[in-house]
């Protein structure tokens, strides 16, 4: 019986150890699966892992960290980070926010903010050696890359705080840049399907941008070639103007004097000179009309453009 309680009390202690360190080593997956089980996502976020093809690791770490899409005055007290640029989600350990952007012209902005957020929760789960052979590899690609937008993107956060760039680039990448290096995009694939989804999404919204500066560009243009022609029309018409009042005054004084075979010799071709005159200032005056016409144009595209930039900013659409 003694022996009994010896075998017993060891494989017991032993059992506790084995325990202990399962518990220690596996901390995570026990959190994870405290919180998943008994979660049910949203529709809507449950659309978003969909859209988003994330994998089922990918769905995992985008549910662990109960994603919320939140209106303006919820987000701003989760998601207080100082940034330059806009901030349309934020990931912080606990859980993932995502700003809720209504304009129907930004639609994707959902899916592309919770999978950037996803990323950085995937990123924040690598071991260090992992996270040293990603940060090689998004280097690299970087080192290569043309997007100037996402280059400007870059270099803001490496300004302000240098270390967060891997991380950025960790999520900025997989979600924004369409082509990768082979290793890369295997690498993804543990998170998306298909991520190229993605990118479609954030291909979408941003076109939108690209749409309004290349109209305000083309409108920009057009009001300097109007410019240039009515500053020379005008310049012009007052040197032409100038002239007819002085042939005005010839005639006139012709016409005192009763000369009027020379009266009448002058009369044609300054009739003839103050037609073409009348015609160009007619031509003069729609120019102007024109340019206006344009630059009202150009100024309700720019009210169009920042009512897009502000549904995008959850600090103005709080105030």
């Amino acid at each position: 019986m003694r022996v009994f309680r010896r075998v017993f009390g060891i494989t017991f202690s032993a059992i506790l150890l084995i325990s202990a360190w399962y518990a220690v080593f596996h901390a995570q997956d026990i959190r994870d699966w405290w919180i998943l089980r008994g979660y049910v996502p949203s529709a809507e976020v449950a659309n978003i892992a969909s859209s988003t093809t994330m994998t089922d690791y990918g769905k995992h770490l985008f549910y662990v960290y109960d994603p919320q899409i939140e209106t303006s005055t919820s987000f701003n007290q989760h998601c207080t980070i100082a940034e330059a640029s806009i901030v349309l989600g934020c990931y912080n350990g606990v859980g993932i926010y995502v700003y809720d952007v209504t304009d129907p012209r930004l639609n994707g902005v959902h899916e592309v903010t919770a999978a950037h957020e996803m990323l950085h929760a995937g990123y924040d789960r690598l071991s260090d050696s992992e996270r040293k052979s990603v940060d090689a590899m998004t280097s690299a690609v970087f080192a290569n890359l043309q997007d100037e937008r996402i280059k400007s993107v870059i270099e803001s956060y490496r300004s302000r705080d240098p270390s967060v760039v891997p991380n950025e680039l960790h999520s900025i990448l997989g979600t924004e840049v369409r082509n990768l290096s082979p290793e890369l995009e295997k690498y993804y694939q543990k998170y998306f399907t298909d991520r190229l989804a993605v990118v479609g999404y954030s291909e979408g919204y941003e076109q939108v941008f690209v749409d309004y500066k290349n109209k305000v560009a083309a409108y920009d243009v057009q009001l300097s070639e109007l410019k240039s022609k009515i500053f020379s029309m005008e310049t012009d018409l007052k040197s032409r103007a100038s002239d007819l009042t002085s042939e005005k005054a010839q005639l006139d004084a012709l016409y005192r004097a009763k000369n009027y075979e020379a009266y009448n010799s002058m009369v044609p071709g300054y009739n003839s000179a103050v037609s073409s005159y009348n015609s160009d200032l007619a031509t003069y005056k729609s120019l102007i009309e024109q340019y206006n016409q344009i630059v009202e144009k150009r100024n309700a595209l720019t009210v169009d453009q920042n009512s897009l930039v502000q549904a995008l900013d959850s600090h103005a659409s709080s105030l």
